[in-house]
C-alpha cells in the first residue's frame, strides 16, 4: 500500500472505540503514516463507553460492558494485529479466545426467585400468542415497522415471560424501545439461542474492556506516531457547500482554537455517546438527576439544526427517563462473597454471567468477574458489577428508587434479595460501591424513522463521514463493540478508497439448522 500523500491528514473527532478503530484501519490498511492521524477527545481518557479505572483504596469503577460474540468479524479483525496487553507475542483477538477458552461462560443461575436459583430458569414461559409474534416480527420488514414501540407489538403477558426477562437484561430493552431494533437483535443473534437461557455463546474479555482493548489499541497507535490530544472538545464543526457537494474546513474547540482542514484533509466524526454526560455517586451518595447533555449531544444537535443529513438526534436523547439506567461497582476486601455466590449460583466465578433477580422492582443484575478483573489490581480485593434496569421504581427493601440510592442501600437492597443473614451482610462492611447514572445509556434503542440516523457519508460529504453508535449502518446492532467498529471500517473505506468495506453483516438467520434450533428452544424442546 503506497504512503499517504504528504498533505493530508485525517481528523477523527472522538476517542470512543470507533474514532480508535478508524486509526487503526487508517494506519494498517490503507498506508497512513500514524503523524497524520489526530484524534481529538473530549474527556481526559481515551475508550469512551469501554472504560475501567480506579483502585482498591477508592474502589474500582466500569460503567458496563459491551458484549463479543464469534460473528463479529469487522472487531475480531481490528484486533488480530494488536498485541495484547500481557503478552505481545499474541493479539488481543488470540487473547479473547484463549481465555474464553480456558474461562468458558455457560450459567447455572440466570435467574433468581425468592432467594434461591429460580426452579423454572431454563423454561421461557413464552404463550402460544407470543411465539407467533416473535416469528412474524422476524420476518416482517425493518421498514414497514415504522417508529413502533415494542409493546405495540407484543400483548401484555409476553412481558411477563422469563423470555423477556432475560432478553431484556441481557440486552437492556426496555417495552418502549424500538420495534425494529429488537428485530434486528433477533436476526442478528438467533443463533445464540440454544445457549439462550445459560447466557452460552458470548465471549468475555480477560480484564476489564479498557485494560483487554483500548490500552493495548492506544499504545500501538502511539508506537506509530498517532496523535492523540485528550481534553479536546469539539464544539463546532464548519462545512461549507450545497448539501450536493459539501466539505468540512474547519474544527472549533472549547478553549477557542480552530483546527483548519485544508481540502484534502479527511474528518471523522463521532456524534452522541451512550455514556455522556455520566455522573457518579459513592457509597453515601447518589449520582444526581440533573441529566445535564455532555459535549458529543451538543455537537450532533448543532449540526442537525444546521446541515441536512445529519439525522435527528432529539428522537434519541430527548427523554432521559426513558433511556437512563444506573450501574454500580463494588470492591470488597475478602472473598467471602464470592465464595458464597460460587456456592450459590454453581458457577465458578467468571464463568455464569448475568444474574437478575426476578422479583426485584428495580431489575436488579449482578455479574461476578473473573478476578483479577482490572490489570494491577490489588491482591486480595474482588470487583463485581450490577445495574438496575428499571430503576426508576421504588425498591423492595430499600423504599426507595435505584436512581435516588446511594451504594450502601444498593448493597442492602441486594444482599435482601439474596436473603443474607447479618453475619453475610457484614461481609460488605467496608465495601467500596460506586453508583453511576448514565442518562443516555439506551438513547440508541429510542424509537426512530428512516433517517433519524445519519448515514456514515452523508449525502454530498466531500470529506467527511459519521462513526460510532448514531449512524446507520444496515441489518447491524447498535449496543455492540462491532457496530462502532464497523461504521468506522466502512468510513475509512469511503473516504480513502484504500480499504475494502466491512464484510456483510452475519446472516445466520439464512442458515436453516439454526432455525430449526431456535424454534425448537422457542417451543420449549
Amino acid at each position: 500500500m503506497p504512503a499517504d500523500a504528504p498533505q493530508v491528514v485525517h481528523h477523527i473527532v472522538g476517542g470512543g472505540i470507533a474514532g480508535l478503530a478508524a486509526a487503526v484501519f487508517l494506519v494498517r490498511d490503507a498506508g497512513v503514516e500514524g503523524e497524520r492521524v489526530r484524534i481529538y477527545e473530549q474527556l481526559d481518557v481515551t475508550g469512551g463507553s469501554l472504560d475501567g479505572c480506579g483502585n482498591a483504596a477508592d474502589g474500582y469503577l466500569i460503567r458496563g460492558g459491551r458484549m463479543f460474540e464469534e460473528h463479529f468479524v469487522c472487531t475480531f479483525d481490528l484486533l488480530d494485529t494488536i498485541p495484547s496487553v500481557d503478552d505481545p507475542n499474541i493479539s488481543v483477538a488470540e487473547d479473547i479466545l484463549a481465555f474464553n477458552g480456558m474461562v468458558t461462560g455457560s450459567s447455572n443461575c440466570r435467574l433468581v426467585r425468592d432467594g434461591k436459583p429460580a426452579a423454572d430458569r431454563y423454561d421461557l414461559t413464552l404463550e402460544a400468542r407470543d411465539i407467533i409474534d416473535i416469528n412474524r416480527l422476524i420476518l416482517h420488514s425493518e421498514r414497514s415497522l415504522g417508529s413502533q414501540r415494542i409493546d405495540d407489538w407484543f400483548k401484555p403477558p409476553f412481558f411477563e415471560s422469563n423470555f423477556w426477562l432475560m432478553w431484556s437484561t441481557m440486552f437492556s430493552f426496555q417495552p418502549w424501545h424500538a420495534l425494529s431494533e429488537m428485530r434486528r437483535y433477533l436476526r442478528r443473534f438467533i443463533h445464540l439461542f440454544p445457549g439462550f437461557t445459560r447466557i452460552a455463546g458470548i465471549l468475555r474479555t480477560r480484564y476489564n474492556q479498557y485494560d483487554s482493548l483500548i490500552a493495548p489499541i492506544v499504545t500501538w497507535l502511539q508506537d506509530r506516531g498517532v496523535h492523540i490530544t485528550t481534553g479536546a472538545q469539539v464544539v463546532d464543526v464548519r462545512i461549507e457547500g450545497a448539501r450536493q457537494d459539501r466539505r468540512v474546513t474547519a474544527l472549533e474547540f472549547a478553549d477557542d482554537t480552530t483546527a483548519p482542514i485544508t481540502k484534502s484533509d479527511r474528518v471523522y466524526l463521532t456524534l452522541g455517546s451512550m455514556t455522556d454526560a455520566s455522573v457518579m455517586g459513592s457509597n453515601n451518595r447518589a449520582p444526581s438527576l440533573e441529566d445535564r447533555e455532555g459535549g458529543a449531544w451538543a455537537l450532533w444537535r448543532k449540526l442537525a439544526a444546521q446541515h441536512k443529513g445529519f439525522g435527528h438526534p432529539e428522537a434519541f436523547c430527548s427523554n432521559t427517563g426513558k433511556t437512563a439506567w444506573h450501574s454500580f461497582t463494588a470492591t470488597l476486601d475478602g472473598p467471602d462473597f464470592f465464595e458464597f455466590m460460587e456456592d450459590f449460583t454453581s458457577n465458578r466465578t467468571g464463568t455464569g454471567g448475568l444474574v437478575t433477580f426476578a422479583e426485584s422492582a428495580w431489575t436488579l443484575s449482578i455479574v461476578l468477574f473473573h478476578q483479577p478483573h482490572f490489570r494491577g489490581q490489588k491482591h486480595g480485593t474482588y470487583t463485581f458489577w450490577g445495574y438496575g434496569l428499571r430503576g426508576e421504581r421504588s425498591g423492595d427493601f430499600v423504599h426507595k428508587p435505584m436512581w435516588e440510592a446511594t451504594g450502601d442501600e444498593i448493597i442492602s437492597e441486594l444482599s435482601c434479595h439474596l436473603k443474607l443473614n447479618k453475619a453475610q451482610k457484614a461481609w460488605f462492611n467496608g465495601a467500596r460501591v460506586l453508583p453511576c447514572r448514565m442518562p443516555f445509556i439506551t438513547s440508541q434503542f429510542m424509537p426512530r424513522r428512516p433517517g433519524d440516523r445519519p448515514d456514515v457519508r452523508p449525502i454530498g460529504a466531500r470529506n467527511f463521514a459519521v462513526i460510532g453508535q448514531y449512524c446507520e449502518l444496515p441489518r447491524d446492532c447498535v449496543f455492540t463493540v462491532e457496530y462502532s467498529v464497523r461504521s468506522a471500517r466502512a468510513a475509512v473505506s469511503s473516504l480513502t478508497g484504500r480499504v475494502d468495506p466491512p464484510p456483510p453483516v452475519a446472516r445466520t438467520d439464512l442458515n436453516p439448522m439454526v432455525l430449526a434450533r431456535a424454534a425448537r428452544v422457542l417451543l420449549g424442546m
